[in-house]
């Protein structure tokens, strides 16, 4: 079966680095964000190229993910020891330094293999945005050179809890503060004459 958005986020017992450095041998996504919104986001390799790009940009982020309740988490098939070394590596010289989110190693690929991003013993650069209840209401893969936007997640954890809040959708490229329409072609007829 494809893994769609819709569903439950896996519940696989993995390893990770955690934010303060140390070492979880038993970590599982859902306990991490219990009852909060989560990200996780999948890069194929430690000490690689675009990969240091994106993990240093999720945590220039964390304060805006933190202020809209949002638990994020980076993974890949690195062991945990190369995400500890990666993270004492400074950036001049290709390392993250010490990000403010945990690092899960998908070392057997379990992981990676029930989300079906798995590519060449590496994984696709795949985003998840999990609700509270630990169900995918967002996800996006991208194929190994092509990095991702930060910001969109961002915009797509905002129109989530838009949405959640105000029981209205968001349009195509809604930002905060923008105006959402309701479920009737009376609402979306009226956004779109104003857009016209």
């Amino acid at each position: 079966m494809t893994f769609m958005v819709g569903h439950k986020f896996p519940d696989v017992t993995v390893s990770a680095v955690m934010a303060d450095g140390s070492i979880q041998e038993e970590f599982k996504v859902q306990d991490f964000a219990k009852g909060q919104y989560a990200v996780v986001f999948f890069y194929p390799l430690d000490f690689t190229f675009v990969c240091p790009t994106e993990l240093v940009a999720f945590n220039k982020a964390m304060s805006k993910f933190e202020e809209m309740g949002v638990k994020v988490m980076g993974a890949s098939v690195d062991s945990v020891h190369a995400h500890a070394a990666w993270r004492r590596t400074p950036l001049n010289e290709g390392g993250i330094g010490e990000v403010a989110y945990p690092l899960i190693s998908d070392l057997n690929k379990e992981l990676c293999a029930e989300l079906g991003i798995l590519t060449n013993g590496v994984s696709f650069r795949a985003s998840y945005l999990i609700d509270k209840e630990g169900t995918v209401r967002h996800m996006v893969i991208n194929d190994l050179p092509l990095g991702r936007s930060v910001s969109e997640m961002v915009r797509m954890v905002e129109a989530l809890q838009f949405h959640e809040e105000h029981g209205e959708v968001c349009p195509a490229n809604w930002k905060q503060g923008e105006e959402a329409i309701s479920t009737t072609r009376e609402s979306t007829g009226a956004y779109l004459a104003k857009q016209a």
